[in-house]
């Protein structure tokens, strides 16, 4: 008999693929923050990752067609857990954009942490530890790139974000698919 979690976690992989869509697009957006803040203002720069992190999504979409990733599965339950888990980090931008008007240095230190929550969600999901790696190490270098780089936040910010998203694009790439075979047994340590 199969695992009924075990053949969720196939389906998730057998219509998403990979995975690459999302995190290559954000990989490009964050590089693109970067950049352009070594150029721009800093108050431009806020609203150049603002803007850009907004663009992540669609972008994603764009990605995922050329890849066939399908992003959006309404009939698996994993699927519908990881879109609530994008909600909840998304809910996190009324402290962002609070965060415009009171301390706008604080924004890239919360955006490059609060977008990186539901990387741990993911990792349960696919069953690999690099979700959880990211999300860990993101806070990590996005804080540590946040109170080192008094002087270029952003760009550091930014950095230490693309540095985890290219770890993840590797880790997806060449990491096994979950399958389901007749032999999985029911666990209850899935």
């Amino acid at each position: 008999m199969t695992d009924p979690l075990a053949q969720l976690r196939a389906d998730f992989d057998a219509q998403a693929g990979r995975s690459l869509a999302l995190p290559m697009a954000g990989a490009i957006v964050w590089a693109g923050v970067g950049i352009a803040a070594l150029f721009v203002t800093p108050r431009i720069s806020l609203f150049v990752l603002i803007i850009g992190t907004g663009a992540i999504f669609p972008l994603g979409l764009l990605l995922a067609a050329i890849l066939r990733e399908k992003l959006f599965n309404t009939t698996n339950p994993l699927a519908k857990l990881m879109g609530m888990c994008v909600l909840m980090v998304n809910l996190l931008w009324a402290v962002h954009l609070t965060l415009l008007y009171v301390a706008p240095t604080l924004i890239p230190l919360t955006l490059g942490i609060g977008l990186g929550l539901h990387w741990i969600v993911f990792s349960w999901i696919i069953q690999h530890p690099m979700g959880t790696i990211h999300a860990i190490a993101r806070t990590i270098l996005v804080t540590a790139a946040w109170w080192f780089f008094p002087e270029h936040q952003m760009s550091a910010v930014a950095a230490a974000v693309v540095v985890t998203y290219l770890y993840s694009i590797v880790a997806l790439r060449f990491r096994t698919l979950n399958t389901v075979t007749e032999t999985t047994a029911l666990s209850p340590a899935s």
